[in-house]
């Protein structure tokens, strides 16, 4: 079956009958139940959106706190070495955290569940929330730099648990489209910490810590609402052998009576997962059916990391500084409106043109875009009109990210392995995200200091080789069941090479 060829899948047949709401065939139900269940597991993305963007526009202020707790302790004022050092670490050390965090994806995922798994990682959310908030009155960075750790270990599980659960609680039709949700609620928490990191509201010498904390007020609401979510029935049918209570949650999620089509779909990707024995991390690289979609999830985490796009986050408000922009945390909250903005036309394009031409469009254009900042940036003190390229690259390149390499890298490596190996797939990925997020928040710092403007053509060579890759080795997803995607894989050849006719039903070319 190909995936390319609407006339043979009747998820992807563009018919009469095709709704124009996202492009999702008739049949395919947004029920109340679907949109709160996956509104509520989004809360814990926007959780890890909000924690990306908010240590970003009070970076003075904190600095400032920094310099004023080591004088009290020292008697003397801290050295740009060493106030760099602090700073890098509490940028960095959350990613440190999600490292961790997303290695511990399949342990709860498969012991919990998905949707209590959720639930208990927000004991987290909580003591990063009280040592955060407490740092300025304790005179203690040590306290910051932990809460920021400890909010990365729940952003770590988060990054796993969200796409896990939407995904497999998702119809297939909408799959595309509701995954991209998790990348929404990133976007929007980075916004939302832009905003409040404003000096007027939170992001200021006496309020800043509580801008940090904020996070446990997401993680009450989630608290209240995951109860009220129905567990996911993939779990419930594969894992717990527990088939009555899967019908009667899919009937929930899909608002209908007769959900044999679902049933029958999970039950053979159970009978898959029977004749396969226990899939753990070290077998995804050890076995040929699993190796190649590892390998493309893996390149596929890292072509969203060191795409730049962190250096921007991180470090955006400093960026439009030396642009010579008067207003720089304005320009920060409008590269954050730009990023929903992109994120929410991805979410209504993903599912027409596809998982593969999404990422290779937003993946040149980011390209692109980082060739006129760095043109812009060297520019500036010769050409004072250069700060408004500047400013239009940024925003060009966040556009683009939110275009492919954003979203779709979240919810493909779901779509990429059956239930069995999913949760090991997962946290393989999570980790190379995480581990390429914690490299650019450590070192852009420095290596912007020795590069000065060149340093987004780093980034430039790195989004051309993804683009390369990407085009020939990521296959399409769209409008594919969990099992057929992983059945592609599994008759992978002992030279690890895809027959021709199975390349064909993939989308991508037969030379690999």
């Amino acid at each position: 079956m190909s995936a390319t060829d609407p006339g043979k899948h009747p998820l992807s047949q563009p018919s009469e009958t095709t709704s124009l709401v996202m492009g999702r065939p008739s049949g395919e139900h947004l029920t109340f139940q679907l949109m709160m269940a996956v509104g509520t597991a989004v809360i814990g993305s926007l959780q890890f959106g909000y924690n990306t963007g908010v240590i970003n526009a009070p970076q003075k202020i904190i600095e400032g706190f920094y310099n004023k707790t080591w004088y009290d302790r020292y008697n003397e004022s801290i050295s740009a070495t060493s106030l760099t050092t602090l700073w890098s670490s509490s940028v960095a050390i959350f990613s440190v955290g999600g490292i961790f965090g997303s290695f511990s994806v399949g342990v709860f995922a498969n012991r919990l569940g998905r949707r209590n798994s959720m639930l208990v990682a927000n004991v987290l959310a909580f003591v990063a929330a009280a040592f955060m908030g407490f740092s300025k009155m304790a005179a203690s960075w040590e306290m910051l730099i932990i809460g920021r750790f400890i909010v990365g270990l729940y952003s770590g599980l988060s990054t796993g648990f969200v796409p896990m659960y939407v995904g497999e609680i998702s119809p297939t039709g909408l799959r595309g489209a509701l995954g991209t949700l998790h990348q929404l609620g990133i976007v929007v928490g980075i916004l939302i910490a832009q905003v409040f990191g404003i000096e007027s509201i939170l992001g200021n010498s006496e309020l800043w810590p509580f801008l940090l904390s904020f996070t446990f007020i997401p993680a009450v609401l989630q608290c209240v609402l995951l109860p009220l979510c129905p567990e996911s029935p993939r779990y419930l049918l594969i894992n717990q052998n527990e088939e009555g209570k899967a019908q009667d949650v899919l009937k929930k999620l899909r608002g209908l009576d007769d959900v044999s089509s679902d049933m029958k779909d999970m039950k053979e990707e159970s009978r898959q997962m029977m004749r396969e024995k226990k899939v753990t991390i070290m077998e995804l690289f050890k076995s040929p059916a699993y190796r190649q979609p590892i390998f493309i999830a893996i390149m596929l985490q890292l072509s969203q990391q060191l795409s730049g796009i962190n250096a921007v986050f991180y470090y955006s408000t400093s960026i439009f500084e030396k642009a010579g922009v008067s207003q720089p945390v304005y320009a920060t909250i409008g590269a954050g409106v730009v990023n929903t903005a992109f994120t929410v036309v991805s979410l209504f394009v993903v599912e027409r043109a596809g998982r593969r031409s999404l990422h290779l469009t937003g993946l040149m254009g980011m390209a692109v875009s980082a060739v006129l900042m760095t043109i812009s940036m060297k520019l500036i003190d010769q050409l004072k009109w250069m700060s408004y390229v500047c400013i239009a690259s940024i925003f060009s390149f966040v556009a683009f990210f939110e275009i492919g390499p954003g979203p779709i890298p979240w919810f493909i490596v779901a779509e990429l392995f059956s239930q069995g190996p999913r949760p090991s797939a997962i946290a393989v990925a999570g980790f190379s995200n995480w581990f390429s997020n914690f490299l650019v928040g450590m070192c852009f710092q420095y290596v912007e200091q020795l590069c000065g403007p060149y340093v987004f053509i780093i980034f430039t060579v790195m989004l051309v080789g993804f683009f390369i890759f990407t085009y020939f080795k990521v296959p399409e997803t769209k409008g594919r069941t969990f099992d057929e995607i992983a059945a592609s894989f599994r008759q992978t050849t002992a030279s690890e090479k895809y027959a021709p006719e199975e390349f064909s039903s993939l989308g991508v070319d037969s030379q690999f």
